[in-house]
C-alpha cells in the first residue's frame, strides 16, 4: 500500500501539516520545519515509515526541480532599489560565519582533533554544497570515520538554528510594532521601492494575465540561471535570484510571480520534501557515535554565529534582533529563511497590514543573508580549509 506514490506523499505531507498546525497554535514558537524533520526521523527510525518513503513518494524529485523557480520567485519579491541597501545583511552574514569558524577551529581541536573541526566548519556555515566539498575530500584522504560528521551537522543544524532565529525575529517584530505605534517606523524599502513597484504595476502586458505564461517565464528564468551556474563559478541559486530581481525591474516578471500564478504553496511543499530528505539515511547509531563532536560543533558554531551577528549588526547600526537572525541563516538557509519570515509575521502581527509590513521588513535581509552564507561563504570556507588537511 505504501508503495503508492500518493499515499506515501500524504504520509510525509501529514508531518508538514502537523508542523503547520503546531506553529499556528503555538504562535510560531514551534517551527513547522522543525516538527516535520524531527517527526520524519522518529518515524523512519521506529520503522513506521519505510526508509525509502521519499523515493516512493516521488514528490521530492518534483521539489528538486522547483528550487530554481522558487528562487527566481524570491527575486521578484525584492525590488532592485532594496537590493542596493542590503550590503549590511551581507556584512552581518559574513561576520557570523567568520566568528563561528574561528571559534570552532580554536576549541574543537582541543576536544577532539583538527580534522574533526575542519569537517564541521564548512557545513555549519552553510549547506549541501559545503557538505559535498568537505565529504569528498575526507573520503579522498581516507578519513572515512568522520565523513558522517558534516552530513549530521547539515542534517541537524536547522534544529538548532531555526528556533534561535525565530526567537530573535519575534523580538524584532515587537520592536517594529513599537515603532509603528509611536509613529517612528520607516519601511526598509523606503519610497524608492514603493515608486519602483508602482511603476512596475503600470507596465501592463496582456500576456501576463495567463497563469500558464507566468509559470513558463519563471521556469525559463530558472533554467537560464542553472545553465549560467554550470558555465560560471557562481552557484546557480545566485543567478536565479539575480534573474528574479532584474526580471522584476525590467517588467519581465510581476511582484511575487508564483503567488500570482497560484503556484507558490505547492512549490514550497515540494521543496520542504527535499529538505526533509536531507535527514534520510541518518541512523541512530551514527548519531550516537558522533554525537559529542556534533554537539560541540553545533553549539560552538551557533554561539559564534550569534556573537558575530550581534557585533557586526552593531557596527553597521542595525538592531541586534534584526542582524542576529540574518547571521543565523547559515544554519538553515532557503527555504527555512522564507518560512520563518512567514511564520513570525503571521503570528506576531495584529492585522493584515502589519503582517505585510513585518514580513517585508524581515524577508530581504534574511534571504540575502542566507544566500551569502549557504551558497557563497560556506563553499569558500570549506574549499580553503579542506586543503589544510
Amino acid at each position: 500500500m505504501l508503495s503508492n506514490p500518493l499515499i506515501a506523499t500524504v504520509l510525509i505531507f501529514s508531518l508538514i501539516a502537523l508542523g503547520e498546525w503546531l506553529s499556528i497554535i503555538s504562535r510560531a514558537r514551534i517551527p513547522m520545519l522543525l516538527t516535520a524533520m524531527v517527526g520524519f526521523l522518529v518515524l523512519t527510525w521506529t520503522g513506521i515509515f519505510p526508509k525509502d518513503i521519499l523515493e516512493l513518494s516521488q514528490f521530492a524529485a518534483l521539489g528538486a526541480i522547483l528550487i530554481g523557480p522558487a528562487i527566481v520567485h524570491m527575486g521578484t519579491m525584492i525590488p532592485f532599489s532594496l537590493v542596493k541597501t542590503q550590503y549590511k545583511a551581507v556584512v552581518i552574514a559574513l561576520g557570523g560565519v567568520l566568528v563561528s569558524g574561528i571559534l570552532i577551529l580554536l576549541i574543537v581541536p582541543l576536544l577532539f582533533d583538527y580534522p574533526t573541526a575542519v569537517a564541521g566548519v564548512g557545513p555549519v556555515s552553510g549547506g549541501i554544497i559545503a557538505l559535498l566539498v568537505t565529504s569528498e575530500k575526507l573520503k579522498e584522504l581516507g578519513l572515512t570515520s568522520i565523513v558522517i560528521i558534516p552530513a549530521l551537522v547539515v542534517a541537524f543544524q536547522g534544529v538548532v538554528g531555526m528556533p534561535l532565529a525565530m526567537h530573535f525575529m519575534k523580538k524584532y517584530a515587537g520592536v517594529i510594532q513599537g515603532q509603528i505605534d509611536d509613529g517612528s517606523f520607516v519601511a526598509m524599502s523606503g519610497e524608492d521601492a514603493e515608486q519602483e513597484e508602482a511603476a512596475q504595476k503600470k507596465k501592463k502586458n496582456p500576456l501576463r494575465t495567463s497563469a500558464v505564461l507566468k509559470l513558463f517565464f519563471v521556469f525559463a528564468g530558472a533554467s537560464v540561471g542553472i545553465m549560467l551556474g554550470t558555465i560560471t563559478p557562481i552557484h546557480y541559486t545566485l543567478w536565479c535570484l539575480l534573474i528574479g530581481v532584474i526580471g522584476l525591474k525590467i517588467g519581465l516578471f510581476e511582484s511575487s510571480e508564483l503567488e500570482r500564478a497560484n503556484s507558490f504553496t505547492v512549490t514550497m511543499i515540494g521543496i520542504i520534501f527535499v529538505v526533509i530528505g536531507t535527514m534520510a539515511g541518518v541512523t541512530p547509531g551514527q548519531v550516537l557515535e558522533n554525537l559529542p563532536a556534533i554537539i560541540a560543533i553545533l553549539g560552538i558554531g551557533s554561539i559564534g554565529i550569534s556573537i558575530g551577528g550581534y557585533v557586526t549588526a552593531k557596527l553597521v547600526k542595525w538592531h541586534p534582533y534584526k542582524g542576529m537572525p540574518v547571521a543565523l541563516t547559515a544554519l538553515f538557509g532557503f527555504p527555512g529563511d522564507y518560512i520563518l519570515c512567514e511564520e513570525v509575521s503571521r503570528s506576531c502581527a495584529r492585522n493584515e497590514k502589519e503582517e505585510k509590513l513585518i514580513f517585508n521588513e524581515l524577508l530581504a535581509p534574511m534571504i540575502i543573508g542566507g544566500f551569502t552564507t549557504v551558497t557563497v561563504a560556506s563553499v569558500i570556507i570549506a574549499g580553503i580549509l579542506i586543503k589544510t588537511l
